[in-house]
């Protein structure tokens, strides 16, 4: 998934990396990024259904983000070199303290309203790393520590995200509903419960997620639609509008306008 783009083109690209979170992470987290830029920009933030860490490591603008459906601005001016941590719903209460992601829901806040005391050692512990892929074993080890997993989690919500996360759009929530053996209704207001977002949100949210990372990965918009789960290149177009405010080849100049941290 891809997080946030910077407001404006900027005078050099922002570099990333990814990482992926140690075995034992992988139900609580989904992915770990690095991004660098040589002067901080601000940032737009995308749709996305997960709550995201991001943890700044050259100033104060750390936040959490919570599963938004529309598009916003963070970081002004200051993001510039950090890491971003992608939760799923379980993992947002088991290493945050037992917080709903709902709680988060189309918001952003300082990062120590969620961490306390531990954001600013957070910070400090990774920024000690002498490369990403040694900051990303920190947070495994850090995570690790943190994380409860006798805390409460909605089943029905955990199965149902993850399925639509796999799926193709707002057709598959009636029959995620059926497969899980409840009714439609019943999905909703467990979704609005834990999320503070529909179903069809959720599913619709991960299309887009989808075709953004097809799109960063430099395929043409007519596969990139096709194989996110689009009716056709004109569906893409229209709700890529509608989600992120850009058309496809505004996004595009965005996504592929990076290159690869190296420490």
């Amino acid at each position: 998934m891809i997080h946030s783009i910077p407001a404006a083109p900027g005078p050099a690209p922002c570099r990333t990396a990814a990482g992926r979170p140690d075995p034992r992470l992988r139900r609580h987290v989904l992915a770990y990024s690095a991004f660098s830029t040589t002067t901080p920009v601000a940032h737009r933030l995308l749709p996305i259904n997960v709550p995201v860490l991001v943890v700044d490591l050259t100033g104060e603008c750390r936040v959490a983000t919570g599963p938004r459906s529309a598009p916003g601005l963070g970081g002004p001016d200051r993001w510039r070199r950090g890491v971003t941590v992608g939760l799923t719903p379980a993992g947002m209460s088991a290493l945050l303290g037992g917080i709903p992601p709902r709680e988060l829901a189309g918001r952003a806040v300082p990062l120590a309203d969620v961490l306390g005391r531990a954001d600013a050692a957070l910070a400090e512990h990774l920024a000690g790393a002498p490369t990403w892929a040694a900051r990303f074993r920190r947070l495994d080890t850090w995570l690790t520590a943190r994380l409860d997993p006798n805390l409460p989690e909605d089943p029905l919500v955990t199965a149902a995200w993850w399925r639509l996360q796999r799926g193709t759009g707002r057709a598959r929530v009636g029959a995620v509903a059926a497969g899980l053996g409840v009714g439609r209704r019943h999905l909703e207001v467990a979704f609005q419960r834990a999320l503070g977002l529909s179903p069809g949100t959720v599913a619709r949210i991960a299309r887009f997620q989808r075709a953004v990372g097809l799109v960063a990965a430099g395929a043409p918009l007519s596969r990139a639609a096709a194989d996110a789960g689009y009716a056709d290149q004109p569906h893409l177009t229209r709700d890529m509008r509608a989600l992120a405010g850009l058309t496809p080849g505004s996004l595009r100049a965005f996504v592929q306008d990076r290159a690869a941290v190296s420490a």
